[in-house]
């Protein structure tokens, strides 16, 4: 078998992310079933589905957590399935996950230092002797964590142990500290969850800023219906490990397939009466809206 480093090579495409028929397997259960996607770059893409439906899979095989399978997938047309997570945070990507992953006893400055390791050129002999090329690659470091986080209205806590910061704030830390990766995409994993309205109207923002203003695109899994279809142009669903739908918001909301997915099949009358995605949310609990 061939060293799936070696095959980080660059092949033809163009998409900034393509997943080609993927699927995923334990032992006789498929959490993914031919997967394919494409993200272009600086796209705002949501990934919604039933709970169960294979979203956290899906994250888990595009960095690296498990390989496919089967399938293909590719970043800027570098074969990544198979490689280690480092390896894949170097090809560009970068995510946060469902429950918090700080440093909790860290400062919130070190948290963010922590994602240039990935991207230091210096290594242990001149970390030891701190030469003047060690210096200058550190002192960029601590201007570029600065700078992050006054960015993001978080260098007043620079100094503070992450755990001590409110709820809103560590998860607005996780992304930043993403960000420092410099990655192309970012994939964001339930970013709202547990939040406020008022916190979930202040990460909307930050998510818009963050494809605006530094050109990243992020892939958003998000269960927070007004979240995703308020600030995402395109909407993938998949269901039960396999890609129903991919349009617009409004063509997601009217989409058959994917009412049928949240609501059930007996439950769809009277759908009139509010959003269906919304109402079936409601129902069933696997969505949270304004919670």
């Amino acid at each position: 078998m061939s060293d799936p480093e070696a095959t980080a090579t660059r092949v033809s495409g163009t998409a900034l992310l393509e997943v080609r028929n993927c699927s995923l397997r334990f032992g006789g259960i498929d959490a993914l079933s031919e997967v394919s996607l494409r993200i272009e770059p600086g796209e705002l893409v949501g990934l919604i589905g039933p709970n169960g439906a294979g979203k956290t899979s899906l994250f888990n095989i595009l960095t690296g957590v498990y390989r496919p399978t089967s399938g293909e997938i590719l970043i800027e047309g570098r074969h990544s399935a198979g490689l280690p997570p480092h390896r894949i945070s170097r090809l560009g990507m970068a995510r946060t996950f469902q429950n918090i992953r700080l440093f909790g006893s860290l400062d919130v400055r070190m948290n963010v230092r922590t994602s240039f390791i990935a991207r230091l050129h210096h290594g242990l002999i001149k970390s030891v002797r701190r030469g003047r090329s060690f210096r200058v690659e550190e002192e960029n470091i601590s201007k570029e964590s600065g700078r992050l986080l006054d960015y993001f209205g978080l260098e007043e806590a620079a100094t503070r142990p992450s755990r001590s910061l409110p709820y809103g704030d560590q998860r607005r830390l996780e992304i930043v500290r993403a960000l420092a990766a410099k990655p192309r995409l970012l994939l964001l994993d339930e970013p709202a969850a547990g939040m406020n309205p008022s916190e979930k109207e202040q990460l909307r923002i930050l998510i818009a800023r963050i494809r605006t203003e530094f050109g990243t695109a992020v892939l958003l899994v998000e269960h927070d219906m007004k979240v995703v279809m308020g600030i995402c142009e395109r909407v993938i669903v998949l269901d039960q490990g396999r890609v129903i739908a991919s349009g617009s918001p409004s063509e997601i909301r009217a989409d058959p397939k994917v009412i049928a997915a949240y609501l059930g099949e007996p439950h769809r009358e009277n759908q009139a009466e509010k959003d269906p995605l919304e109402r079936g949310a409601e129902a069933t609990g696997v969505i949270g809206v304004n919670r």
